[in-house]
């Protein structure tokens, strides 16, 4: 997934305040990918709107797109890219923190017991955030998809939907005598998925994000479209 910009795991002597750990947010994101005909090229894409409440409290808009390449005869899928995120004050503020990001990530799947589908993402991200120092993270998701009614995910299957995400800051120094622990945050997730088309699912779940000062639900939303 992105990063929550106005919370960062600031160290004691520079700590803010955090959002509301009680208050339910919600996720609202569409995740496409496209491959050219036979080619080994494609496009993926990722746009969410993101609250800190059930609706009306910004916490981020995010839009990233990258370009893909998946070599012959490999299970595996290498893509690069670049982010704009915007990131909205908890509460009543409408300060808007902007950050530009280019990342590559790698991809790989396996299928287990004929039903449960993992899937591995190691991703690099380069950014830049408005006010802070160029930065970088480490990010690796853990995805695991089980189909109940079938065994692939395909129209009219019903499938449980987990992951994990453990984000890694690539330096603690941020500029302006601000500092951030090396563990940026973690985000477990559940859900439920079912196939609407052979190349179209959606999702609603709950993912709990924590970070070294808070720690918060939110419901997610998705789409999820292969071309």
């Amino acid at each position: 997934m992105a990063v929550v910009v106005v919370c960062l795991a600031i160290t004691v002597s520079h700590a803010q305040s955090g959002p509301d750990e009680d208050q339910l947010g919600i996720w609202y994101m569409y995740f496409v990918q496209k491959r050219f005909k036979e080619s080994q090229w494609g496009v993926q894409g990722d746009y969410q709107f993101r609250f800190w409440n059930i609706g009306g409290d910004l916490e981020q808009l995010l839009l990233r797109t990258g370009v893909t390449y998946r070599p012959k005869s490999e299970d595996i899928l290498f893509t690069v890219g670049y982010a704009y995120i915007g990131t909205g004050a908890f509460g009543e503020s409408n300060e808007m923190t902007n950050e530009n990001r280019v990342y590559q990530e790698t991809l790989f799947s396996q299928k287990i017991a004929s039903r449960f589908h993992f899937t591995h993402r190691i991703r690099y991200e380069q950014r830049w955030v408005e006010t802070h120092d160029f930065r970088t993270r480490y990010r690796y998701n853990l995805f695991l998809n089980v189909p109940l009614n079938k065994t692939e995910l395909e129209k009219n299957a019903i499938y449980l939907a987990l992951y994990n995400e453990i984000f890694i800051n690539g330096q603690t120094d941020i500029g302006d005598g601000l500092s951030v622990q090396y563990f940026d945050r973690n985000r477990t997730y559940l859900g439920m998925g079912y196939g609407i088309a052979k190349s179209s699912r959606v999702q609603l779940g709950w993912m709990r994000q924590t970070t070294a000062n808070w720690a918060k639900g939110q419901l997610q939303v998705s789409l999820h479209q292969n071309f």
